[in-house]
Formats: C-alpha cells, sequence, structure tokens
C-alpha cells in the first residue's frame, strides 16, 4: 500500500482536495493518525501507509486461531438469499469460507433509508480498499459491511434529513415501532406507517428523473413486514452489491455461537474489558488525546436481551446485576455458554467480536470508531483476537453544477461555508467593493492614525492632560470610518442579492444546519439527484487518500 497521494482520477468529479487539517470539525486524533502516526503507534496495530504493515496483517489473520469460515460464509450466504442480494455478493460472501481471504470491514447502525452519506462512503471506501488488497499483494478480499443490529438507540436512526426542492432541511420520521427504544433494532418490524414515511420523503424530494425508480426500490425494501435491519442491508445491497459488497446482519443468531469464547471470556474476567479500555484511555490522553470512553469499573462488556429489551450486565461481589435483576455468577456463565444468542457486546467488545468472526485485515472507521479503537488492542490481545489495521473512510461534499459555478466565479474556501454567521458572506461582499472605494477607506484610516499622531504631540505641548481626550476623540473617528465601512458593505448587499442568494444556495447544500453534508443529508437524496447508479461514479472518482477532503461535482 503506497502512502502516496493518489493522482486525481480522468473522471474530473474531483474538484477540490482539501488537507483534513483545514477543517475544524475533523478531531485531532484523525489527522495524526494519517499524517504523523508514530505520534499514535503505540495504539494501533499498524500504519495503514505502510505497504509492510499490510503483508503483516495479512500474514496475521491468514496464520490465525481457526475459526469456522465455511459456517460463517453458509451464515453470510442464507441472510443474502433472504435479501435476494446480487450475484456479486453472494460469490463474494462464498470466497470467505476459503483460508485464505481476508475481510475488509466497515459498519453502521441502520439508518432509515440507508443513513447519512457518510454511511454510504464508508462502504465505498472499504469496497476500493478490498480491491487495493488483492491487487497488490495478490490476497483475495471481501468487502463487508457489519450492520450494527444490536443497538437499541431508536432515536439514532428513526429519521433521514433530505434537502427539498428550495433546499430546505426536511426530516423524515418513522413512528415508533412496536419495541422500539428498548429492544435490538433487529427484532423491530416495519408496520403500515412505513407507507407515509415513503409518501413524506417522495414529497420532500425535488423531483429528477431517477425520483420514480429510486421510490419503487425504496419501496420494495421498506414495506410492512420487514425488519428494520433486513430493509436497510437490502438496500445498501441495491446500491453496491453489484461491486461485491457483503451485507452482514450482525443479530443474527445462527452467528453467535461463532463467538461464544469471547462471551464466555467476558463473564470469566468480569471487569476485565473495562480495566485495559481505562488504562488506553490514559495513554491516549498522555499523547494528548481525548479518550472515547470511560468504562466503570463494574461494567461488563456485554449486554443481556430477552423478549422485554436488551439491558446492561455489570459486576458486583459474587453477582452479576442484569438490569435491576441479581444473577449468580456461574448461573450467567452457564447462560452464555449454552445460550450465547442471549448475549451481545457492548461497544467496547463489538469489534472484537466482528473480528472473532471475520478474518479482518482492516477496518474502514469514522472518526469515533478510530478513538474507540485506540482503547483496544489489549482487550483484542486479552481475547486472542489479532487487531487489523484501521484505515479513515472517505469524507466527501457532492455539490451541483451551481453550487460549482458559484465556486469558480467566487473562490471561497469549502470551510468558510460553515459558520452558522455572515461572517464569510460579508469577507465575499467587500471583496466585491470598487477597488478605489477600499483604497480610499484604507487611506483614509491610516491618516486619521497619522494625523490623530500629530495632533496630539500639539495638544499636548499645550496641555499634557488632554492626550487622553485627543486619543478618544480620534479613536471615536475611527469607529465612524468603520460604521461607515458597515453601511457600504450593507449597501452592497442588497445590490447584489444575486450573489446572496447563490452564497446561501451553496451553503444549504455543502453545510444544512450548519452541519458538514456527509454528516446530516441521507443518502437517498443525492441517490434521488444523481440516480441508483450513483455509488458506481464515487467508487471510480475518490481517491483513496482519506487525508483529503474531497469536493465532487456531479
Amino acid at each position: 500500500m503506497s502512502g502516496d497521494s493518489e493522482t486525481m482520477p480522468a473522471t474530473g468529479l474531483v474538484r477540490d482536495a482539501i488537507d483534513l487539517q483545514r477543517l475544524p470539525w475533523i478531531r485531532p486524533l484523525v489527522t495524526a493518525y494519517l499524517n504523523e502516526f508514530s505520534t499514535v503507534a503505540p495504539l494501533f496495530a499498524g500504519n495503514p501507509k505502510d505497504p509492510a504493515a499490510w503483508r503483516a496483517a495479512i500474514d496475521r489473520v491468514t496464520r490465525a486461531s481457526p475459526r469456522d469460515r465455511a459456517q460463517l460464509s453458509a451464515i453470510v450466504a442464507r441472510q443474502l438469499d433472504r435479501r435476494n442480494a446480487p450475484d456479486a455478493a453472494r460469490q463474494a460472501a462464498g470466497f470467505l469460507a476459503a483460508e485464505s481471504t481476508v475481510a475488509v470491514v466497515t459498519g453502521q447502525q441502520a439508518g432509515v433509508f440507508g443513513g447519512p452519506l457518510y454511511t454510504l462512503l464508508k462502504a465505498i471506501t472499504a469496497i476500493q480498499l478490498a480491491r487495493r488488497v488483492q491487487a497488490e499483494h495478490g490476497t483475495r478480499a471481501v468487502a463487508v459491511f457489519w450492520v450494527d443490529a444490536e443497538d437499541h438507540d431508536w432515536e439514532e436512526i428513526r429519521s433521514a434529513r433530505v434537502l427539498d426542492q428550495d433546499l430546505s432541511l426536511r426530516q423524515i420520521t418513522l413512528g415508533d415501532l412496536d419495541g422500539a427504544g428498548s429492544r435490538p433494532v433487529t427484532s423491530l418490524v416495519l408496520d403500515s406507517r412505513i407507507e407515509d414515511a415513503l409518501i413524506d420523503l417522495e414529497t420532500s424530494l425535488a423531483k429528477t428523473e431517477f425520483t420514480a425508480e429510486v421510490m419503487s426500490a425504496l419501496r420494495q425494501r421498506y414495506r410492512p413486514g420487514s425488519g428494520v435491519t433486513s430493509a436497510f442491508a437490502g438496500w445498501l445491497e441495491d446500491l453496491l452489491g453489484r461491486h461485491g459488497l457483503v451485507v452482514f446482519e450482525s443479530g443474527d443468531p445462527d452467528a453467535k455461537p461463532l463467538v461464544a469464547d469471547v462471551f464466555g471470556h467476558e463473564v470469566e474476567h468480569p471487569g476485565r474489558t473495562a480495566k485495559l479500555a481505562r488504562e488506553a484511555g490514559a495513554a491516549m490522553s498522555t499523547l494528548g488525546h481525548q479518550p472515547q470512553v470511560e468504562p466503570s469499573e463494574d461494567s461488563v462488556a456485554l449486554f443481556y436481551t430477552d423478549a422485554t429489551g436488551r439491558r446492561p450486565i455489570k459486576h458486583r461481589g459474587t453477582d452479576f446485576i442484569v438490569g435491576d435483576t441479581s444473577r449468580p455468577v456461574a448461573t450467567l456463565r452457564d447462560e452464555v455458554r449454552a445460550h450465547p444468542e442471549r448475549f451481545s457486546p457492548n461497544v467496547l467488545l463489538r469489534p472484537i467480536v466482528q473480528d472473532r468472526l471475520f478474518p479482518t485485515v482492516c477496518y474502514v472507521s469514522g472518526p469515533s470508531e478510530l478513538a474507540y479503537q485506540a482503547q483496544l488492542a489489549g482487550v483484542y490481545r486479552e481475547c486472542g483476537v489479532e487487531m487489523p489495521l484501521l484505515y479513515p473512510r472517505a469524507t466527501a461534499t457532492l455539490l451541483d453544477s451551481g453550487a460549482a459555478r458559484f465556486l469558480d466565479r467566487h473562490p471561497v474556501p469549502l470551510e468558510s461555508f460553515h459558520a452558522r454567521d455572515e461572517s464569510a458572506l460579508n469577507r465575499l461582499l467587500e471583496g466585491q467593493l470598487p477597488p478605489a472605494l477600499e483604497k480610499t477607506i484604507e487611506q483614509t484610516a491610516r491618516d486619521l492614525t497619522a494625523r490623530g499622531e500629530t495632533l496630539k504631540a500639539e495638544v499636548v505641548a499645550v496641555d499634557p492632560t488632554l492626550a487622553g481626550a485627543v486619543d478618544t476623540t480620534v479613536e471615536r473617528m475611527r469607529e465612524t470610518l468603520k460604521t461607515l465601512q458597515s453601511k457600504i458593505v450593507h449597501a452592497t448587499k442588497r445590490k447584489d442579492d444575486t450573489l446572496r442568494r447563490q452564497f446561501s444556495r451553496t451553503r444549504a447544500l455543502a453545510f444544512p444546519d450548519g452541519y458538514p453534508q456527509e454528516r446530516v443529508l441521507s443518502s437517498v437524496f443525492f441517490v434521488n439527484r444523481y440516480g441508483l447508479a450513483l455509488a458506481d461514479r464515487l467508487i471510480e472518482a475518490l481517491p483513496l487518500d482519506t487525508s483529503k477532503h474531497y469536493v465532487l461535482t456531479l
């Protein structure tokens, strides 16, 4: 794997590549990992820019403790069959049975209608990396998307946000399903109200040549009786399955026996995972980075799931506390061995479970996941699971031709649109003032300063106590000049409504509600604009140098 930046693709879709260090919303750990890996190296398995690190990771994974690859492949295949996944995805699932195959994994919660744009970007990065591993190392690599199906955070996934015809932000929200908020998402089933949400979505989206096809495809997946995670997984397959992406619903009870040893280790050594994560968090702090999580001493990195919902487990003395119920240690240990399907990992153990199941050579992470993983090296060792390399996902802003033309005429830095006030617009408008007028104002300000000093010297010669009065008078004159300049700017604003509208339109698209587009807008907004082949275009256009934020014009 070369550490060199990618050259711009010939497609011309990428119009700008912005160093992540310019963007104030990117956490320092991400830029340190990408640009100064040696400063955080003790926290991770290897530098993804180093080809030797990839060779070592592939060797570790393929020589690791035996895993039941045939059973895993069969479990995945059953999921794909049930969802009628594309042939390329099914073929890739078959490759997982081979001892020499490795996986490039990423994942996300099952956000309604596909989740935010960054979900799609994570999957695309995984596909690109799997292709690169195969090309450069001659090792079969499968891209896997882990659907976080056992989370019960309904509020996090129930809504999708899109821009309407006027680029106003609209939110489409699913009604509360039976068990929502208490039971794992994998157990939630869509009811008749999904059609109301689909109608709301279709009404909110601007009509394009792709709208009918996109809505028809969504209705095939999101319909009464479909599971929430299955609908999400199927929609992701519609977008990327033909590129060999294997989508895995992590709540599958058939897969739990394959990771029962990890669950068993956790209950045999309660508190050990939390202790190791806290120690790694302290090491992070020493290196200048904020730990992502500080688990309590009595926490167990597992949840218990039954018909009433998903409950955390604590360890106190000789008992485990499951929700509000005390359970003897021996009883829970026996249940883990006999019924692993009743347990699910928390955020600290989830990566270990994932990489015990899949032969993961690399995980494509978001910024928070990178921080979580920085605290898990000790937990991987403790559980006897190989820690994968990490590769930060692609980050991008997709602009239309109107926004691109505006930026061509007015080279405003993308990050300037992030401000929620009008400071960037004011700077742009000030730049539109006639040069002679700007020079006159600047000269007047300099003249005021110079003449003020001359006046002060002469006044002090008459009466030294008047020095302050001179300073006050000159300062008032400067403020008056500033007020005049502000009035001129406002007059320019009134004259140039077109510029204001273009600026506001570009900002609404790039930073809806003041946040980066990829974190706010549902991927379905972009699929509606550019068609079901959007992902195909992004796979070909996006470079794999993820130390840059790419601005694309589609």
